[in-house]
């Protein structure tokens, strides 16, 4: 007898093959050439990757990790940026204002889960309403405004693709290198797949969860110190962000149980979020109807990225000799009593 052979598909297939369907539904509804929708997607998705990279490096390091900081660190890098920005004239100065701006957000999350031995999620909460605490502080009376270069570059869009788009497509290739090629790397996905053996293993437990809550952080407020600048600060500019990251990072092939990150799969899961909002916009859906629509596509698209497999056929030799069937038998174990 042959035994059952299971042909498994990429994780991050469905997320893309989503996004091309949802493509071309759009491309039916409006009756118009589909370039300037790809090229509004490429230019929106980024924000939401670089966010989703870091909260799939936290999902990553094991069950009951989760960063539900991320939209009020958006918002707040994004604020900070600005404000620092403008006061001194440098977008480079405004940039690295929004990465400490992150850093010690995320510090408070990982003391908080580390020594004060808080869950995740509750930490990275109480980080949250502190960030929106501050941004709520920092709005009144704001007037600042975003360079002028930094957002000419966060537009420009040479032969319809986006140029910020390639920069976060070569960060998420250095990211998935480094899960792949380095010891860190492995050393945290065998962190997210079995703690305590990882421990014994020799692996720092952490250190590992500082540098993935940092790094969730730090991509976050920079992320909207980007996304700020493209558009404009807000103290809600990053609520779309909390619950789509973790959507997009489940929907492209990450576990929520830890141990397997997909970096391409958070590219078809923002793709696929962007241009489903925009095809609901165009045909006029209500708020909540979009809801229920997402919700459903999402199951269905989790379904498949839970790893559908393509099953060979089963095929069974006829015996020819009992006596051999016998010899080649596996004994049987019976249980005591």
């Amino acid at each position: 007898m042959i035994k059952l052979r299971n042909h498994s598909i990429p994780p991050w297939t469905w997320s893309f093959l989503a996004a091309v369907i949802v493509l071309v539904l759009t491309y039916m509804v409006s009756g118009r050439g589909g370039s300037q929708t790809i090229t509004l997607a490429f230019t929106v998705a980024p924000y939401l990757v670089l966010v989703g990279l870091g909260q799939m490096l936290v999902m990553s390091a094991g069950p009951g990790n989760i960063d539900v900081s991320v939209a009020k660190v958006f918002s707040l890098g994004g604020l900070v940026a600005i404000a620092v920005g403008d006061v001194t004239g440098s977008w480079a100065l405004g940039l690295g204002a929004s990465v400490g701006v992150g850093l010690a957000m995320a510090s408070i999350s990982v003391v908080s889960i580390l020594y004060v031995r808080i869950p995740p999620i509750v930490a990275t909460l109480a980080t949250s309403l502190i960030a929106s605490a501050i941004s709520l502080t920092l709005a009144k009376g704001f007037q600042g405004s975003a360079d002028s270069v930094l957002k000419s570059f966060l537009s420009w869009a040479p032969f319809g693709i986006p140029a910020f788009a390639i920069v976060v497509l070569l960060f998420t290739i250095l990211v998935s290198l480094i899960l792949k090629k380095t010891t860190w790397g492995s050393q945290m996905l065998a962190f997210g797949q079995a703690r305590r053996a990882a421990e014994y293993a020799g692996v720092n437990a952490k250190e590992t969860i500082v540098i993935v809550y940092l790094t969730s952080g730090v991509l976050a407020a920079l992320a909207g110190a980007l996304r700020a600048s493209f558009s404009a600060p807000n103290v809600e500019l990053g609520n779309d962000y909390l619950l789509d990251s973790i959507a997009v990072v489940v929907i492209g092939g990450t576990l929520m149980s830890g141990g397997r990150a997909v970096p391409a799969g958070v590219w078809g899961g923002a793709l696929f979020f962007i241009l489903l909002d925009g095809l609901l916009n165009l045909i006029g859906w209500s708020y909540a109807g979009q809801n229920v629509l997402k919700g459903f596509l999402v199951l269905a698209v989790l379904f498949l990225a839970s790893g559908a497999p393509i099953l060979s056929r089963r095929v069974s030799q006829p015996t020819t000799d009992a006596g051999n069937d016998e010899d080649e038998a596996e004994p049987e174990i019976k249980s005591l009593s």
